[in-house]
């Protein structure tokens, strides 16, 4: 049995420029950190040559014998049928899947999905796949077989792990570098941090799609609306590593209303007034997690005025989710062969004749076991 499990991320700035539309004509920045809620996957064998996969959030089910025959369009499954095809292997397995957050609420969940499952296949088949390689297989699964105006940033951010700049050259080559904060800022930037949820999960493909078609005119508002959200990108992450968080506060604010440059449905009345009782209340920035339009609403805001926030926003029945930054990324928490005898996952046992033992101690059949 395989326990894989990916976390989702909050991005600072930068969101849109890792759309190839942008970034194969001007390269991509994006500032973000992973945060403790995860989405899981746990794989067992199976010996009826079947694949069944159960998504707890999605409440669908799939049970099937030939994977290669199955249609990913218009399936409630999608993400997983499409990564056991990329895969190309023919395996019998469960795959149960459940996260700790709903879709659609702007934390790069369907990008954790796919990174996670990738994850928990080629740990089970032995495949050698690194962060890169997972992050990069997952977009393209998403553009090229799902046919979703994706970017990268939320790959490569499940896959990670941590706070990181995120850099896309023009080429779409991508270097993730960590933003090495002292103990002491770091553990004040997220103690400033809060999120909200909104009370409204949207699909962010509209959103998308439109941001695409309007990147192609280089002259458009999209376009220099993305120019300097990516520009206050780099100068949140110097702000941060100058440990000047207020400025970084700021930088958030400006960036948010660089954002709603960018589409008129990244926000709405109801998000605007939130985001105003947030400012009234000593919040000195926010945003719209992900593409916009609902989902969780961030906020800086130094912890002298949280209560009053908290307070404000409970008068609009807005519940806050608690959350610390995370640092490991998509990781394998079980691999186990014992608990359903699987002869391809998990860790091979073997016993060793001893033989040193068996003289010192005088015994026949002293063994010792070892982790192959």
């Amino acid at each position: 049995m395989l326990i894989v499990r990916s976390p989702v991320r909050i991005s600072f700035g930068g969101g849109g420029t890792d759309l190839p539309a942008y970034y194969e004509k001007y390269g991509g920045a994006i500032l973000s950190t992973s945060i403790n809620k995860y989405f899981y996957t746990i794989l067992s064998q199976r010996d009826d040559n079947y694949v069944q996969i159960i998504s707890s959030d999605l409440r669908a089910m799939e049970h099937c014998g030939d994977i290669a025959k199955m249609s990913v369009a218009d399936n409630k499954l999608a993400v997983p049928l499409a990564v056991l095809k990329s895969v190309g292997r023919k395996i019998s397995v469960n795959l149960f899947l459940a996260s700790e957050i709903p879709p659609g609420t702007g934390l790069g969940s369907s990008a954790t999905v796919c990174v996670n499952l990738l994850k928990a296949l080629t740990s089970y088949l032995h495949i050698p796949a690194s962060k890169y390689d997972l992050a990069e297989k997952a977009f393209t699964i998403a553009r090229e077989v799902l046919g979703k105006p994706v970017g990268k940033q939320d790959e490569y951010a499940a896959a990670f792990g941590g706070l990181n700049f995120i850099r896309i050259a023009d080429s779409g080559t991508t270097h993730v570098e960590p933003v090495d904060l002292p103990q002491e800022v770091k553990r004040e930037l997220q103690q400033n941090l809060m999120l909200f949820f909104t009370g409204t999960a949207r699909d962010s493909w509209e959103i998308l799609r439109e941001q695409e078609t309007s990147s192609q005119d280089r002259q458009s508002q999209t376009v220099s609306a993305l120019h300097r959200i990516k520009w206050l990108a780099e100068q949140m992450r110097r702000a941060l590593l100058k440990g000047n968080l207020n400025e970084f506060g700021c930088l958030l604010d400006e960036a948010w209303n660089a954002k709603k440059q960018v589409s008129n449905k990244v926000s709405n009345s109801g998000i605007d007034q939130l985001y105003r009782v947030a400012k009234e209340n000593g919040a000195l920035g926010g945003k719209i997690t992900g593409a916009g339009g609902g989902g969780f609403l961030l906020l800086y805001c130094e912890q002298a005025c949280h209560q009053s926030v908290r307070e404000a926003f409970a008068a609009h029945n807005l519940p806050e989710m608690r959350f610390e930054f995370e640092s490991q990324g998509a990781q394998v928490l079980v691999n186990d062969p014992f608990l359903d005898r699987d002869h391809i996952g998990g860790l091979r046992w073997s016993l060793i004749w001893d033989e040193a033992s068996t003289s010192r101690s005088g015994s026949a059949g002293a063994t010792h076991s070892r982790v192959a």
